[in-house]
């Protein structure tokens, strides 16, 4: 569907919008969107930081829980 509307097609429905709502309203949202995906990029780095943290931690809190006659099959 969106593969049949050109430049022209999107020039006409951004000044309907404008019309429609204003600029005060879409420039508003602008800048909703924007604080939006500035909050998922750091939450995507906040995760993949404690991601990268992860291993390193659970290893030295790990405890092997192996039972004693168990531990010398492989």
């Amino acid at each position: 569907m969106l593969n049949n509307i050109g430049p022209a097609g999107f020039i006409i429905i951004a000044i309907v919008v404008l019309v429609l709502f204003g600029r005060g309203k879409v420039s508003a949202l602008m800048g909703e969107v924007g604080k939006g995906i500035t909050s998922f990029k750091k939450g995507l780095k906040d995760g993949s930081d404690e991601i990268e943290k992860s291993p390193d931690d659970a290893s030295e809190h790990a405890r092997d829980i192996t039972p004693e006659s168990d531990k010398d099959k492989v």
